[in-house]
């Protein structure tokens, strides 16, 4: 758990006592906007550069690595009786295992995480299923419900996919999976509300905005000397005048296409949604969460182990995240309508979540200084998922010329966007060495 481009940084760390309240890449419709979280203040952990065994790839930034010592101060120091002393027993044939160095085992990390992320679980679905009655007519508190039972599931998900070694590989593989489509059917009804909401407020800005010149030509410009009386004056700002026009008149009909195909497709998923929250599936991952809340499977041999051993999947991974960020595409090599090249953001996305959820189960709190990071990446997914809303919409068959004309616009809007979270992500990623690297 490091920052690459300040190796002699302190980093904040938080005892694992005081829980507050994965993305799994299964489940990418699951991914509705969830801000990362602040971290909290505590002891740092300094880091050093290891040459050798931490020397970076070809071509690649050198990278730090954690002190191993330093890195169990993350955790409660324990004074350790010496050997012989009155305090030093040696365990007999029947006895525990013998407790680690520093007193702090890895079940003693990992499971008050799980089990309160479990307890949080169960206490949304029991707001949900209250807030759900038909004398409920805002519907307000069901989606806070919704919106919270699927926090929640995302990291119990995340946790079970970054730390699968130190738990019961059968059981974790199992639990995640159904996480994962229970997190994502209930995010389908959040996700195309809230494109619906973002494409018809792009549509009413753009309608009174003006248009951008087209490609190859030059913006009409009012003569220094000559009154705008002459024929070629009055003619020079028809072009876009028409196309002001042209998108006023498609707007309001693009806008009713989408709304119908949005809310449709919002209705489908809000009966899926019912439905699936009402099905034995549902109730078997429910239990299992429940069981959860109580008792945390571990691996074999698990028992007794230093809280080292979270440190190792957390660190791998940081290093998937890091690795994926310096494959994204350069600027330079980056085409706005290239929608192909999403996939490499989306991944990352995935990534940063899962480091998140990492990190918050090794130190005890979300890292905050990706804080800006993921919500770039969060607003890159929505942009992107809006624009391909509006291409399909673009493609229903028999629609007037000026709402096909209004969607393109909109549709191009929308990859613009893309490009300006792309850049944000750039300037707010803290690991600036990876994003360098040739």
């Amino acid at each position: 758990m490091r920052r690459p481009d300040h190796p002699t940084t302190t980093r904040p760390t938080a005892v694992n006592g005081a829980l507050p309240g994965p993305e799994s890449p299964e489940a990418r419709e699951a991914l509705e906007a969830d801000g990362p979280g602040g971290g909290g203040p505590g002891a740092g952990v300094p880091e050093r550069t290891v040459p050798g065994a931490g020397a970076p790839e070809a071509g690649g930034p050198e990278r730090a690595v954690p002190d191993r010592t330093a890195s169990k101060r993350a955790f409660p120091d324990r004074t350790v009786p010496e050997a012989g002393g009155p305090d030093h027993a040696v365990p007999g044939p029947t006895a525990a295992p013998p407790l680690p160095a520093d007193g702090v085992t890895a079940e003693a990390v990992l499971a008050p995480y799980l089990q309160g992320q479990a307890a949080d679980f169960l206490r949304s679905l029991r707001l949900h299923r209250e807030h759900s009655a038909p004398s409920d007519a805002g519907g307000q508190g069901a989606e806070a419900a919704a919106r919270a039972l699927r926090r929640s599931a995302r990291r119990i998900s995340g946790s079970l996919h970054t730390f699968r070694t130190v738990l019961d590989p059968a059981w974790a593989d199992h639990l995640r999976t159904e996480l994962a489509w229970l997190s994502g059917t209930l995010a389908r009804e959040h996700a195309y509300a809230g494109r619906l909401t973002r494409l018809l407020d792009a549509l009413h800005q753009l309608s009174g905005a003006t248009l951008p010149a087209a490609r190859g030509t030059k913006p009409a410009t009012k003569p220094a000397t000559k009154p705008a009386t002459t024929a070629a004056a009055r003619t020079a700002g028809a072009p876009e005048a028409q196309g002001r026009a042209v998108l006023g008149v498609g707007a309001a009909r693009a806008g009713a296409l989408l709304e119908r195909q949005l809310t449709l497709a919002r209705t489908r998923a809000h009966s899926a949604a019912l439905q699936a929250l009402g099905s034995s599936r549902f109730h078997a991952v429910a239990d299992a969460v429940a069981l959860l809340a109580s008792e945390v499977p571990l691996a074999p041999g698990t028992t007794g182990r230093g809280a080292e051993a979270l440190l190792e999947p957390a660190e791998r991974a940081e290093q998937r995240l890091l690795a994926a960020v310096v494959a994204l595409p350069a600027d330079e090599s980056a085409e706005p309508y290239n929608e192909a090249q999403d996939a490499a953001w989306h991944q990352a996305r995935l990534l940063l979540r899962l480091h998140r959820y990492a990190h918050e189960v090794v130190l005890g709190a979300a890292d905050p200084v990706l804080t800006g990071a993921g919500h770039a990446l969060d607003l890159h997914r929505d942009a992107a998922e809006a624009a391909a809303a509006a291409a399909a919409a673009a493609r229903t068959p028999r629609i007037a010329p000026a709402t096909a004309y209004a969607l393109g616009v909109l549709h191009a809007d929308q990859r613009h966007e893309v490009e300006a979270a792309r850049a944000v992500f750039r300037e707010t990623w803290p690991y600036a060495t990876a994003m360098t690297a040739p």
